[in-house]
């Protein structure tokens, strides 16, 4: 009786392993909480499915404690497997890198916690608000900013907590926006994502409401009909998106992508610059052409924070400032994000870029355009100005 059974469940695993080889075989892969389900999570699933370099065993062995390795089948086919260096590998597989925390490295390096008024809500800038309702993401960055929360997989924010959340907000009259984040707060249940909408969107000094989320890419088809037709109800509401490589924009992201944008949800994309991933000009001019086709509007460029076991990510900052250099004036403004730095400490996003002003005197200000010439423009006559 034994052998039969051995022989049974080896034939149970092989057919899981067939899952990752191609997903799409599946008849239920175009189900979001199936490809949750049969996210990979586990070491010895990974290195039956792929040849995993020295650098990406150690990462697990010594990795217990911390950030969470979870990979959805659809997000894995998009691995090359024969490739070390492929850019969805690296964003996916821990390695023994990560396990290196340089001396700027922080545990909260943005200062989210000593900006929080009310557990689980970010309170730094003067009109808006950050509200984290989940830990959860369908896939989690190896580069993740708040890889010292994220998961842990724990319920989202109880109903109880979320009441102290709205209250603090309805008493500051001049927070008029609310960006709802996580994790990945299209990681919960419709349903219960709509209770968090409503309760914000019934306070009525909020005028727009933004969600933050890497679904759309990670999980496409988390973007289907129920919740198109919820989040329809509750405009203005804005998405911010994080792409991050041009490998990522599939025909399942242009279909999800173009269901946002056609139920009026402003679309803008947030990415990190990432070492040996998009670190030069042509990659990310490639990225943004790409999603201005399908309707979203390259708007931040991330310095790479400084989170623990984050350094094999980031590169200088004048990396950065060089790709802006290189996007300004060779192609549509549209496909130009502004380039940010989140001050590690909690002093909020501060632009940089590169310095076109080359002289100011008390009239004039010269001028360098994007090829390098000179122009002088001359200022008005000192006068009374508005204030």
């Amino acid at each position: 009786m034994g052998a039969p059974l051995r022989r049974r469940a080896l034939s149970q695993k092989d057919r899981l392993l067939a899952i990752y080889e191609d997903p799409s075989s599946h008849p239920r892969s175009s189900d979001w909480r199936w490809q949750i389900r049969h996210r990979i999570t586990s070491f010895d699933v990974l290195k039956r499915l792929i040849e995993l370099t020295p650098e990406e065993k150690e990462g697990f062995r010594k990795a217990k404690g911390r950030l969470a390795m979870a990979i959805t089948p659809y997000f894995f086919s998009l691995i090359d497997r024969k490739d070390p260096n492929c850019p969805i590998r690296k964003q996916a597989i821990p390695r023994i890198e990560e396990l290196t925390v340089s001396p700027e490295e922080r545990i909260d390096p943005c200062g989210e916690d000593s900006n929080s008024p009310v557990n689980g809500l970010v309170h730094r800038y003067p009109d808006r608000a950050l509200l984290i309702i989940t830990d959860s993401c369908a896939m989690y960055c190896r580069y993740c900013t708040r890889n010292r929360m994220v998961g842990d997989e724990k319920p989202p924010m109880s109903s109880e907590q979320f009441e102290k959340v709205c209250d603090y907000i309805r008493s500051n009259r001049n927070i008029r926006d609310v960006l709802i984040s996580g994790g990945d707060p299209l990681m919960i249940t419709t349903r219960r994502l709509e209770y968090y909408i409503k309760r914000i969107r019934s306070i009525p000094h909020v005028e727009i409401i933004r969600i933050g989320t890497r679904v759309p890419v990670t999980l496409p088809m988390r973007i289907d009909e129920e919740l198109i037709k919820m989040l329809r109800k509750y405009h203005p509401l804005f998405m911010s998106i994080h792409f991050s490589h041009p490998k990522e924009i599939t025909e399942e992201v242009k279909r999800a992508c173009n269901m946002l944008a056609d139920a009026g949800i402003p679309l803008g994309s947030q990415t990190v610059l990432l070492r040996g991933i998009n670190d030069n000009v042509e990659t990310m001019k490639k990225l943004f052409h790409e999603l201005l086709k399908i309707r979203v509007r390259p708007y931040y460029l991330y310095q790479c924070d400084p989170a623990l076991g984050t350094s094999h990510f980031r590169t200088s900052i004048s990396t950065g400032i060089k790709i802006i250099e290189g996007l300004r004036g060779h192609t549509t403004g549209y496909a130009v994000p502004t380039f940010v730095i989140d001050a590690p400490g909690g002093g909020g996003k501060i632009p940089v870029g590169p310095d076109y002003v080359v002289k100011r005197t008390d009239r004039a200000v010269v001028l360098r355009n994007y090829e390098g010439k000179l122009f002088e423009y001359i200022e008005p006559p000192a006068g009374k100005e508005t204030s």
